[in-house]
């Protein structure tokens, strides 16, 4: 009976790998299906594969079966979208840019630090997927419906067979336990609004005001009016699609909030969310892997952010304060030497060594070894500064890495 059922499970997977498979409503679940032409092909003894289950722990099985697989095939594709921004990171470590707070220039540092930010944010998602996958990879079949089961079975060599780290210890837990559900859409919709933010930045730096990046052709529309136009739609559905994955979290967490143990029928609809949101996410990453390739940076527009609006101003405060300045008399005397260069529109380190005196007596002539962008970059200390000499060895780790 044994080999039969074997024999005729596998005739049954090949007739679904062929097509061949009639999914009928009135058979009311997948096990029913699949255990009515099981009893076609072989008989009676098909009967039995029933034994010591219950929907509810096959269903508990099932769901963690198939996030296992979405969980990596998700967690590859951050991978392939961080490799693409490394090599355009590793393409811009020379090209300085002004870094942006509250949307205004603030300082300078180099495009590839700003790139780099967003490996950080996807590394994090990709440790969160990981760490999603341990939680989800505890095996529930022989919980039954609620109780376990009087028929023998040995639970952990099944659960070795499907290549489950642990069992689960709980039977009533087993089948009711939807954490793994929401920490999974939690973590996509983590994921889903840095993609989003990425989208949303990119969006901007693509039009005509920044000029910074050009998007290709294959993954922009134009104006069904406006000939000259050129819109970043993928980016912008990717930046719109995100409202639905926190829409499918917050619906599990909605359907979770106000069940009592064990199983109740109201955890049927966590499919539809965590399936919408996977497979939002996937094609949101489908699009922005290849967008983000053919990616092209205008280096010299992005140069040009740092020749204006006086970035190299808190360098200078922070020349004061190593000359033994309170940061606050030094904020207030660079902002003084601020608003005198906006009233003559010209730069910081074209003010004459006597402005700097009259402003402060601790401003001597090696102030302007401060001043300018170059200086600004060398002169940021520490690991995880925009300092040149730190973002390559970023950069060096991040390709050691990708490579191992």
């Amino acid at each position: 009976e044994k080999r039969k059922i074997i024999a005729g499970l596998r005739s049954v997977e090949k007739d679904i790998a062929d097509g061949k498979f009639q999914f009928r409503i009135e058979n009311e679940d997948i096990h029913t299906a699949i255990e009515l032409a099981l009893m076609r092909k072989i008989g009676s003894a098909a009967k039995k594969l029933h034994s010591g289950r219950s929907r509810n722990d096959q269903m508990a099985l099932d769901l963690r079966l198939w996030m296992r697989d979405e969980i990596i095939h998700i967690e590859e594709q951050v991978c392939q979208l961080q490799e693409k921004i490394l090599a355009h990171a590793e393409d811009t470590v020379d090209v300085p840019m002004a870094a942006f707070t509250h949307l205004q220039h603030a300082q300078p540092i180099p495009l590839a630090h700003h790139l780099l930010a967003y490996m950080e944010m996807f590394e994090r998602d990709s440790e969160r997927l990981l760490g999603c996958y341990s939680r989800v990879n505890e095996f529930p079949l022989g919980s039954g419906a609620v109780a376990g089961t009087s028929i023998p079975s040995d639970r952990e060599f099944t659960a070795r067979l499907l290549g489950f780290d642990t069992i689960t210890h709980n039977s009533v837990d087993a089948v009711s336990n939807r954490d793994f559900c929401m920490e999974f859409l939690s973590t996509l919709s983590i994921l889903a609004v840095h993609l989003s933010r990425l989208a949303e930045e990119w969006t901007w730096w693509a039009s005509p005001e920044f000029g910074f990046i050009e998007i290709d052709d294959a993954f922009c529309t134009g104006s069904s009016i406006l000939p000259q136009k050129k819109n970043p739609d993928a980016l912008e559905l990717i930046r719109g699609k995100t409202g639905r994955i926190l829409g499918d979290l917050m619906q599990m967490l909605t359907v979770m909030k106000g069940l009592p143990l064990a199983y109740n029928r109201d955890l049927q609809e966590d499919k539809e969310a965590i399936f919408d949101a996977a497979d939002t996410v996937r094609v949101a990453l489908d699009a922005l892997v290849p967008l983000t390739a053919n990616l092209t940076f205008n280096k010299e527009r992005v140069a040009a952010t740092t020749e204006r609006d006086l970035i190299d101003a808190t360098s200078l405060a922070e020349y004061l304060v190593m000359k033994k300045v309170p940061f606050r008399d030094a904020h207030r005397i660079v902002g003084r030497l601020v608003a005198k260069c906006i009233d003559e529109s010209i730069a910081l380190q074209d003010l004459d060594p006597k402005d700097f005196k009259a402003a402060s007596p601790k401003l001597g002539e090696d102030v302007y070894d401060v001043l300018g962008v170059d200086n600004c970059l060398r002169r940021y200390r520490g690991v995880g500064s925009a300092n040149p000499r730190n973002v390559r060895r970023e950069l060096a780790r991040w390709r050691k890495l990708f490579e191992e």
